[in-house]
């Protein structure tokens, strides 16, 4: 029979900031934890017990925005007083610092190859730098209003940004060309991110509300209404299967999105939940709030088969002492998708095929400059036999992706056999034992 699941429970607080968490990340190697506050502090919590934190100071005003490099031997800080500064996470909080933007800088990522900074500011504009001295590389221009955030995907190719003119928008690294731009009727966008696969990006929203589009279809496929506040940030699972968010309600949320349905409420911060993010490995996550105190939660659940979760999910959890519910209520407020259907969703590899700029976003880039001179013909022929090579590399990806796709079917169906089985046996168990009974009980 499958064994009992764990919830997810708290670990760890750290105490330190004098005002709300605006951001937290942890270090890939596992052995701190970095947050930004709005009283201009950076700092370092060490997850080993009876270590000393480490308190960084050098941004003039509120830090809104830390990141650890993927070798973790930086952290990138972003702030309200216009700076993006580079720290070496050791005892001496050595820093680099560069005058980014003309605003606020509210958003500071690295690419998955830690060459490459993007940064977002309400100077209306994202920009990308080299890591290396800091040098600028170009700027993305066609939002009228701050952006809140921005990232790259995980393969560095494409760059996702939110703004307060209530639009995401997806962009081209190497061309700089806007792909697409997603309208957010109901409200501004806080924060966006790219799903593991790079296939779909998350979005939290001052309606309260979390949206998942696919980014090849530009197709809203997920609509999550769980919370009762601003949601305020959000982080996926390093397996893409789970999605915690963070909201002005004082909760936290793990979304299931193969199932599309709530699989956790957790309370834990007095006031808003401001930030959350996973580990690289995904065991722990990390939130922080107005509070001004961060909490370290171990995963727990994904340490457990997936059919161990559906059965045991209404279980209410009691997270350090305070009980509190999963809240099985909410999680049908949004339309599920089938299991295997978002499994195609968020796993099918992306192509460049895959990718297509909506007919309005085209007349509004720029185009790139076109070269004409006496090698254009040659140049024709030399790219549409690129092109058609392009286009195999691309069919063969494709067939590659729907045959992981089975393969991943196969592995659900099976799963549910097994709990079917488990279900039946258990039924004829009791049913034997029923009938036990009832011969005992004739015989008297």
């Amino acid at each position: 029979m499958a064994a009992q699941m764990e919830d997810p429970s708290l670990e760890r607080h750290f105490k330190g900031h004098r005002d709300t968490v605006t951001s937290i990340d942890f270090n890939p190697n596992m052995k701190q934890l970095a947050s930004g506050s709005l009283d201009s502090c950076l700092m370092i919590w060490n997850m080993k017990p009876q270590m000393r934190a480490y308190r960084f100071v050098g941004h003039k005003d509120a830090v809104l925005s830390v990141e650890f490099s993927p070798s973790g031997h930086l952290i990138a800080s972003a702030s309200r007083d216009k700076t993006v500064r580079l720290w070496v996470p050791s005892v001496k909080g050595e820093s680099t610092v560069f005058k980014a933007h003309t605003g606020t800088v509210r958003s500071v990522s690295f690419s998955g190859d830690g060459q490459s900074l993007v940064t977002a500011s309400d100077d209306k504009t994202i920009k990308v730098w080299t890591v290396h001295r800091q040098k600028f590389l170009f700027s993305l221009n066609q939002h009228i209003n701050w952006v809140r955030c921005a990232k790259f995907s995980p393969d560095g190719r494409l760059i996702v940004s939110a703004s307060d003119d209530k639009t995401i928008k997806l962009w081209d690294k190497t061309s700089r060309e806007c792909i697409h731009s997603f309208c957010e009727h109901g409200g501004f966008v806080n924060f966006v991110d790219f799903h593991p696969s790079g296939t779909c990006i998350a979005a939290a929203a001052t309606d309260n509300t979390v949206k998942v589009w696919d980014v090849r279809m530009n197709k809203l496929v997920q609509h999550y209404q769980v919370h009762s506040g601003v949601v305020n940030s959000l982080s996926f699972h390093p397996s893409g299967n789970y999605l915690v968010t963070s909201s002005n309600d004082s909760t936290l949320k793990i979304l299931d999105l193969l199932e599309g349905r709530l699989l956790y409420t957790l309370h834990g911060h007095q006031g808003s939940v401001t930030c959350v993010k996973f580990s690289r490995e995904g065991d722990f996550f990390a939130s922080g709030g107005s509070d001004e105190q961060v909490m370290v939660w171990k995963t727990n659940f994904e340490s457990t088969s997936y059919t161990d979760i559906l059965s045991h999910r209404r279980q209410d959890p009691n997270i350090n002492g305070a009980g509190h519910k999963s809240s099985p209520q909410l999680a049908n407020v949004h339309q599920p998708l089938q299991k295997d259907q978002m499994s195609e969703m968020l796993y099918r590899p992306t192509s460049s095929a895959d990718i297509q700029p909506s007919n309005t976003m085209k007349e509004r880039c720029t185009p790139l400059p076109y070269k004409s001179n006496s090698t254009d013909q040659q140049e024709q022929q030399q790219q549409a036999q690129g092109g058609n090579l392009q286009n195999i590399a691309n069919t063969l990806g494709h067939i590659v992706g729907q045959l992981d796709i089975l393969t991943q079917t196969v592995a659900i169906l099976e799963q549910r056999l097994s709990l079917t089985e488990d279900k039946l046996k258990e039924c004829i168990d009791k049913q034997q034992e029923g009938n036990h009974g009832l011969v005992q009980t004739g015989s008297f």
